[in-house]
């Protein structure tokens, strides 16, 4: 497995470093070769500019500001995911490299050549692993947008057998040592279960097929 972990916040002594040391020490407890990247420390500028917009359906040109995330992509087959619901969704700088790196011909294909297709279907794992301030309940009832955008929006364009794993600290504002240690159990026992071998995996889909609307 080349796991490629995707880390965001700010502090460097949050709890979401300790997830994503977790999720470090385990994938290396799993002979998986990794990758990080710290969004924060590595000083990653989130909001698109004119000129990226202006050429961001033209490759190679909108892939050059983002060369070295494209190539850690590409490099990957399993991506996951660190850090703090906020808002119910992802923090603006995970959302900024989602908008920035996530782009036609790295991620998917342009629509303007045709029907939208997935361009990440090396990626055969992915990894979600957040906390919440809010409850699971008033999470769910505001619709989890933030894990719908990752688990199913991302999901579909990775390989369409792609096995998906997801842990949540809800509550994070009432935690204790206690569930916090039991949150990092649970994501510990989900990266091991990525870096077994996986069942054999469905084909990928016939030319011409477009991603659902």
């Amino acid at each position: 497995m080349r796991a490629l972990v995707i880390h965001c916040h700010p502090a460097p002594d949050s709890y979401a470093a300790a997830v994503r040391d977790t999720v470090l020490n385990r994938l290396a407890a799993g002979g998986a070769e990794t990758r990080l990247v710290d969004l924060y420390a590595d000083g990653f500028r989130p909001a698109m500019t004119p000129a990226e917009w202006a050429c961001y359906d033209r490759c190679p040109d909108n892939v050059e500001p983002i060369a070295d995330h494209a190539a850690a992509l590409r490099w990957a087959d399993a991506l996951i995911f660190t850090y703090p619901t906020w808002w119910y969704g992802q923090p603006a700088m995970l959302k900024g490299w989602l908008e920035r790196v996530l782009i036609p011909e790295v991620a998917f294909t342009s629509p303007s050549a045709g029907p939208i297709r997935p361009g990440l279907t090396h990626i055969r794992s992915l990894g979600v692993f957040t906390t919440c301030g809010a409850s699971r309940k008033l999470t769910w009832w505001v619709g989890s947008p933030g894990k719908r955008t990752l688990t199913r929006g991302l999901r579909m364009i990775l390989h369409p057998a792609a096995r998906t794993f997801f842990a949540a600290h809800y509550d994070m504002d009432a935690s204790t040592p206690e569930s916090r240690a039991r949150h990092l159990a649970k994501v510990a026992a989900q990266v091991d279960r990525m870096t077994r071998k996986a069942p054999a995996s469905a084909p990928l889909p016939e030319p011409g097929i477009a991603i659902p609307a």
